[in-house]
């Protein structure tokens, strides 16, 4: 039974590693326009997206107007789009495997970072391989184990590019903010400075009426 244990964990090891998904996120800065192919091996897999707009290249630009991303399968056709958006996360079922292409346009004057993430989920029938009644469904169990921590490991990738964006925009308010007081400091200053120079000047005047 030990036996039979040890190599029932071994091969969950081995299954654990081989079903593992590679992280297809990038960070990437856009101007006008930037696309990116993904293939997808099967139809019905569900597909799903996320992006967010981290920042602007200039910390003086606070902006709500987004940008736009267009998924479309391997014969071209629009599958999915996302308008206007600074953030957003969405999923579609293949229709047609092959390579797909996810463009984004950006109708900002500014660059924009951009994170985009993408994962395929994809569920094998391992009855049709493995005869074992035993191993079959532990297959099975590990394939949608996988699934299930991959899109934990997704979800909390879009949610800390929501932070790092939201901890920007942050430090360039309070960066506009002490700028601003900075500017107004300068204003009041050179206004007083004014203020006394004028009233000298009266004085001097008076002054100089009196005498005569």
């Amino acid at each position: 039974m030990v036996g039979l244990s040890w190599t029932r964990a071994c091969v969950l090891a081995l299954c654990i590693m081989l079903f593992l998904h590679p992280a297809a996120a990038i960070r990437f800065v856009i101007d006008r326009e930037e696309c990116f192919s993904h293939n997808v091996e099967y139809e019905g897999d569900t597909v799903h997206v996320s992006f967010v707009v981290i920042k602007a290249d200039t910390p003086w630009h606070y902006s709500e107007d987004g940008v736009d991303l267009v998924v479309k399968d391997p014969n071209g056709a629009q599958v999915r789009d996302s308008r206007d958006k600074i953030s957003d996360k969405f999923e579609f079922i293949v229709q047609k495997r092959g390579v797909h292409r996810f463009c984004f346009t950006n109708k900002s004057p500014y660059h924009e970072t951009i994170d985009f993430d993408v994962h395929v989920g994809h569920y094998s029938y391992f009855d049709q391989h493995a005869k074992d009644e035993h191993f079959s469904p532990l297959f099975e169990q590990i394939a949608k184990l996988d699934e299930a921590l991959y899109n934990i490991q997704f979800e909390q990738h879009w949610l800390e590019a929501q932070t790092d964006r939201q901890a920007i925009l942050n430090e360039n308010m309070s960066r506009r903010a002490i700028h601003k007081a900075l500017f107004e400091s300068a204003v009041l200053i050179a206004a007083s400075v004014i203020q006394v120079y004028l009233l000298r000047r009266l004085f001097e005047r008076k002054l100089g009426t009196s005498r005569v």
